[in-house]
């Protein structure tokens, strides 16, 4: 095991990279999940029209494939680092301890969730109810032993590394497209959808996406999606998590391939998963939706979706605690995330509120992100020296220690007691911190 060697804390040699069908396949396993279908049916839920969801679509995963290419995988491959390690050069070692830790627990959630909705397909082929909208705590012994069950397994592919990764992904991908393709296409006849599809447009606008929220829950627009479309991985792409991947990448061009996770991944699956929602009289259960819609291979293909998502966030989560413990090997690091993360998985609110909680996410952890690309890409233009440039720099940069949290409340307070959704969020969090960070060490400049 001691020998699975990822580069924790050195850059990736040149041998060790990888070619384009990697990323395509690792992007569009990713992003092709089973959380897709709790978030594309929140959009039905939550009254989203029929006209919003697709231009709001297209222009959110837009611009996250912008911020993949333009930001994250430039940044990637000019160090070819992670960001956990790179960090400590900018922002010194304590406030990158803090930070791997941060980023470690709430990636560790993030795979959780996965895990939970994997166990709403097995929990239905075994007869185990799964938990309702309103359910916090574990309702019942066999939910507890379904994910735990499924966490572990997730757990050991994430320990054998990059390459065990995608070659997963690549596998598996292919089949969830065609999944949940069809799982949608097979419950347009019971919302009474024509064999040719002639009313397909009509009846996506009067059954599915009608614009009118279930009572009880807020009214998305336009612009939720949009900004959630973009925000919900903020955190892996302007918050720089993904260098982990694209460290690998044998040019920045391949942040393009992010495109395969954005719109065969995120918009075709999330509009897949509001027919499915809205076919079973919008109950929020997707192993019940995927098991209505394909039977056995339904409740299959929700549990493929949480492992191809939930490996690289294990990946990812074991790569952050590494530099925190750098005496571990990796894989026990990993292996420790996965423990949290399936003892984590439990608890179903963790997936019953996933879209406040992925914003949240997104909101703490860009900030280091924002601080990266400021040293990398402003500083050189402004005459600005970069924090450890030179020799006997201080440890602590605190600048940036001073920012992170500014930034942070200053997102939360305008999105909790403010005019900001929490969708915007992660967004304010980043421009803040980019802004105040450079001005900061400007003035420090002279």
């Amino acid at each position: 095991m001691d020998q699975l060697y990822e580069f924790d804390r050195e850059p990736v040699t040149a041998d060790k990279l990888h070619g384009p069908a990697r990323f395509a396949g690792l992007f569009a396993g990713e992003h092709v999940a089973a959380t897709e279908f709790v978030i594309g049916a929140f959009f039905v839920i939550h009254g989203v029209s029929a006209t919003e969801l697709i231009w709001a679509l297209l222009l959110g995963n837009l611009l996250a494939v912008a911020s993949w290419t333009l930001i994250c995988a430039p940044i990637a491959t000019s160090t070819r680092l992670t960001l956990y390690w790179y960090l400590r050069e900018i922002a010194g070692p304590f406030p990158t301890a803090i930070y791997n830790v941060a980023s470690a627990v709430m990636l560790c959630v993030i795979a959780g969730a996965m895990v939970s909705v994997a166990a709403t397909a097995v929990g239905l082929g075994l007869g185990v109810p799964s938990p309702q909208l309103d359910d916090v705590l574990p309702t019942s012994v066999g939910w507890v032993f379904i994910t735990l069950t499924i966490g572990m397994v997730m757990t050991v592919i994430a320990i054998l590394g990059f390459k065990r990764l995608s070659q997963f992904a690549e596998l598996c991908s292919p089949w969830i497209f065609v999944a949940f393709l069809a799982g949608a296409v097979a419950m347009l006849p019971r919302l009474g959808v024509h064999s040719d599809l002639s009313n397909f447009w009509e009846i996506a606008q009067t059954r599915i996406w009608t614009g009118v929220p279930t009572p009880g829950q807020e009214k998305f627009t336009f612009w939720h999606v949009v900004a959630f479309a973009w925000s919900c991985n903020a955190a892996l792409h302007l918050g720089l998590n993904d260098m982990a991947i694209f460290r690998y990448a044998k040019h920045w061009s391949y942040g393009l391939f992010s495109a395969f996770g954005m719109y065969p991944g995120h918009t075709l699956a999330w509009i897949c998963s509001g027919i499915m929602v809205a076919a079973v009289q919008r109950e929020m259960n997707p192993g019940l939706m995927a098991y209505e819609a394909m039977g056995f291979a339904g409740l299959l293909a929700v549990l493929i979706t949480g492992w191809t998502t939930a490996n690289p966030y294990f990946y990812r989560s074991g790569l952050a605690l590494q530099c925190v413990t750098p005496n571990w090997p990796r894989w026990k690091i990993t292996l420790i995330a996965g423990v949290i993360t399936s003892v984590v998985s439990c608890f179903p609110i963790i997936f019953l509120r996933l879209l406040d909680y992925v914003a949240a996410y997104g909101t703490v952890l860009v900030p280091m992100g924002a601080f990266v690309a400021a040293e990398l890409v402003l500083f050189p233009r402004l005459g600005i020296e970069r924090h450890g440039a030179k020799k006997g720099a201080p440890s602590l940069n605190r600048e940036a220690a001073l920012m992170w949290p500014l930034a942070v409340g200053l997102a939360f307070w305008l999105a909790i007691w403010g005019p900001l959704h929490i969708f915007g969020a992660p967004l304010v969090a980043y421009l803040t911190a980019l802004v105040g960070y450079t001005a900061l060490r400007k003035l420090r400049a002279g």
